[in-house]
């Protein structure tokens, strides 16, 4: 029981770091400070996909999710302005 704990608590510990992550990539290329930043290897890339694109529409921003290769663990995202945006 207690290592079922551990580990529900190290996950919920690294979905927050990663959620953190995409939060401060959004906000770095929606504030100009990035033109775009790409975040690889996320453990649970895949899994905060949806979260992540409604976090970058509300800030003017796109995420487009980096599949990995065969050699390659965890999925990307890259964060950037729409292609039609302006500087």
């Amino acid at each position: 029981m207690e290592r079922s704990q551990a580990l529900l608590d190290a996950t919920a510990q690294v979905l927050d770091l990663e959620l953190d992550l995409v939060s401060t990539a959004i906000s770095m290329v929606a504030s100009g400070a990035a033109p775009r930043v790409r975040l690889a290897g996320l453990r649970f890339g895949e899994q905060l996909l949806g979260e992540a694109r409604l976090l970058a529409r509300s800030a003017g921003v796109q995420v487009t999710p980096l599949w990995p290769g065969a050699d390659d663990d965890g999925v990307g995202l890259s964060v950037e302005r729409p292609l039609d945006v302006g500087p």
